[in-house]
């Protein structure tokens, strides 16, 4: 039996059929971004797209809080939710990303990213962003994706 798959920024995503994330979506085609999650988003009812994932301890860094490169990786991946409508299924790169960090995270948060796209319409597409932890914010970002051609 195949899983259900929905047209989600470039390529196909999965449906998590179990658990906490039950009907929320996530793309199986990139190994580093499910080591790393596995991240998840859904289409909201206004038809923005919310991304997001539990945090874990392997997310922590020495000092017991969420590591930087894992909120950076997420803000990677909301990005491209973000930007779902925009890329069409097309395929794209990330050209820019940058974060300012907020807050902390610890164990066992909810990560949530929200944003909006500023400007698309050509081969270069600008997101802005906001990750929290249970609410409360943990990094806003900036980025911008580019269109290519596929290989």
């Amino acid at each position: 039996m195949t899983e259900p798959t929905t047209q989600y920024g470039y390529g196909n995503a999965v449906e998590n059929r179990a658990g906490e994330f039950a009907g929320w979506h996530h793309w199986n085609h990139d190994p580093y971004e499910t080591r790393s999650g596995p991240f998840f988003m859904r289409r909201e009812d206004d038809g923005s797209y919310l991304s997001a994932f539990r945090a874990e301890q392997r997310h922590m860094n020495g000092a017991g809080f969420m590591h930087g490169g894992c909120l950076m990786t997420f803000a990677d991946f909301a990005l491209f939710a973000i930007a779902t409508d925009e890329l069409d299924g097309g395929n794209a790169v990330t050209m820019n990303l940058s974060g300012d960090f907020l807050g902390a995270a610890g164990p066992g948060a909810l990560i949530e990213a929200r944003g909006e796209v500023t400007r698309g319409g050509g081969k270069t597409i600008f997101v802005r962003g906001l990750i929290t932890a249970d609410g409360k914010p943990a990094l806003s970002f900036t980025g911008i994706i580019r269109r290519i051609a596929k290989l």
